[in-house]
């Protein structure tokens, strides 16, 4: 049961974790209009001026305006892709450490029986969310190449996102490809 606690909160703490390695283009701004920035009947309204004498003086004719087209977003974007790859690949991750095994020995064990590499939740979960890691990294250099700029430094959130996202990825391979290999307990 404890582990299942642990699980479950190693879980929480990744999907918190992958909200702060979100890259946006700009902050929000949370703050109130100030009473400086509003409308006061003390403000002068602008006049324009205009150069030919009898413009003024003829009527206008009103033209009928065309209301612009409703946008609609594209329903497939590679950005869209990198972004919903990258959630289930955190949603698979938690799924992975909510069902990891809790019969292996650590430390002075004794012989053990050779421990399953196939076949189990854990394993195909982790083989997937591995294998989704790479697709995120994948469609995040095909959509997001041009955001991504060394002299920007490691301050700026889109270079932030790719390193932190593409070493989260590098280790979950390594985490996949070190218990896949060893059939004995290993701490992964």
């Amino acid at each position: 049961m404890r582990s299942k606690f642990k699980n479950v909160a190693a879980s929480i703490c990744m999907l918190a974790l992958s909200g702060a390695v979100y890259a946006s283009e700009a902050q929000p701004n949370f703050e109130l209009p100030t009473v400086a920035s509003s409308y006061t009947g003390n403000s002068k309204s602008y006049l324009l001026a205009l150069n030919e004498a009898d413009a003024a003086t003829k009527q206008a004719v009103a033209l009928p305006l065309d209301k612009p087209a409703e946008f609609k977003p594209r329903f497939f974007t590679m950005s869209k892709a990198h972004q919903y790859l990258g959630l289930g690949t955190v949603l698979f991750m938690g799924l992975t450490a909510m069902t990891a095994p809790d019969d292996g020995c650590e430390k002075n064990c004794g012989t053990q029986p050779p421990r399953q590499t196939f076949g189990t939740t854990h394993t195909r979960l982790a083989r997937t969310a591995a294998k989704m890691a790479i697709a995120t990294v994948a469609t995040g250099l095909i959509a997001h190449w041009d955001d991504f700029h060394l002299e920007d430094g490691f301050s700026d959130p889109d270079n932030q996102h790719v390193m932190l996202g593409a070493t989260g990825a590098a280790l979950m391979l390594y985490a996949v490809h070190k218990s896949a290999t060893s059939t004995t307990p290993t701490s992964h």
